[in-house]
């Protein structure tokens, strides 16, 4: 009994102890709750691995081969679709490319905070500028590259893309 008694408090002060050292690492993190366009990048990756893929997020047909969307990420602009598998949006501006790259990364960790287990950076597919994360073992990637706008400003382009369907 008291062996009993011992091994279920030592057990108890590992978990404390485990718990108190991971609050600060997920307190860095964005947790998804607090990523307002999580819900709305899951809900497009679930409609990319559906049959219809984006057919029922499909608005008015833009210049080219892209449509708007009635889906838009929260907080993120000029969404729209591409062909049958590419959905697309676009940042907030900022006003200089070293912006551009520090919104970048912090997107990247968001989304792999937001997306969970599966995701991870393909770090030999990136540059400062350039940025892909893909599933384990679902066919679809997201790539975030940085950009200038016609006006001088800079975004970070999102490109959630289906592979090989």
């Amino acid at each position: 009994m008291m062996m009993m008694m011992m091994t279920r408090s030592t057990i108890l002060g590992l978990v404390l102890t485990s718990l108190s050292a991971t609050r600060p690492v997920m307190a860095q993190g964005a947790p998804a709750a607090t990523v307002p366009y999580c819900p709305d990048l899951q809900r497009v990756i679930e409609l990319a691995m559906s049959k219809e893929r984006f057919a029922s997020i499909a608005g008015s047909p833009r210049q080219g081969n892209f449509t708007d969307t009635t889906l838009a990420l929260t907080g993120w602009t000029n969404c729209s679709l591409y062909g049958t598998n590419t959905y697309t949006c676009d940042s907030s501006e900022v006003d200089s490319a070293p912006a551009a790259e520090r919104v970048q990364a912090e997107l990247l960790q968001q989304m792999k905070t937001c997306l969970g287990e599966g995701w991870s950076e393909a770090a030999d597919r990136a540059s400062a500028a350039y940025m892909v994360l893909h599933h384990a073992l679902r066919p679809v990637s997201i790539t975030l590259s940085t950009d200038q706008t016609e006006d001088k400003k800079h975004v970070v382009h999102l490109i959630l893309f289906v592979r090989g369907r």
